[in-house]
């Protein structure tokens, strides 16, 4: 509809993410189904369909969601392995879509105040912060400010990447 409406389709950003945490060996099968499904199968089929319409018609960006929990984190085999393929689906999108001028890039984003990590207990969330060296969660705003700079003209070199929004979590905590 937008593509209708617009005639063209110079960017997208698909942020959209469920968990269902547990230990692997406690998981239901259908909560790996539902999360693989909805991190990385919906990542695929935005990617997907908004580079259908920028092959035709020009180049553009594709901003994808990861999460620094790609990396691995206790509880959540499902979510760390659809957020470690949205990484390989970056990067192999950005590969096969770069001829057309179509960069593709991931936003992996730490502990952000959202619906979803409303519902973390306080204990699990002071340790994230605690091992923030910004000592801090982020605010959705920052992660939307990364995201538009992706999309935009002053990211035009940039393709393939990951761009870690995490108050440098992944680095490590500052010493105390």
């Amino acid at each position: 509809e937008a593509l209708e409406a617009m005639g063209r389709l110079d960017g997208v950003v698909h942020y959209a993410g469920i968990t269902r945490d547990n230990f692997h060996w406690k998981m239901p099968l259908e909560d790996w189904e539902a999360v693989i499904r909805v991190n990385l199968t919906g990542s695929f089929l935005v990617a997907k369909a908004a580079s259908e319409a920028m092959r035709e018609k020009n180049p553009g960006s594709i901003v994808l969601t990861a999460s620094r929990v790609y990396l691995g984190n206790l509880g959540q085999a499902n979510y760390s392995a659809a957020k470690a393929g949205v990484v390989g689906l970056t990067r192999t999108l950005a590969l096969e879509l770069g001829r057309w001028g179509i960069r593709v890039n991931a936003l992996a984003p730490g502990f952000i105040e959202t619906r979803m990590t409303a519902k973390v207990p306080e204990k699990v969330r002071e340790k994230a912060i605690a091992a923030t060296p910004l000592g801090r969660t982020g605010k959705p705003i920052e992660v939307a400010y990364a995201a538009l700079f992706l999309v935009s003209d002053e990211s035009s070199y940039i393709t393939g990447q990951v761009l870690f929004v995490d108050g440098g979590r992944t680095i490590g905590a500052a010493p105390a």
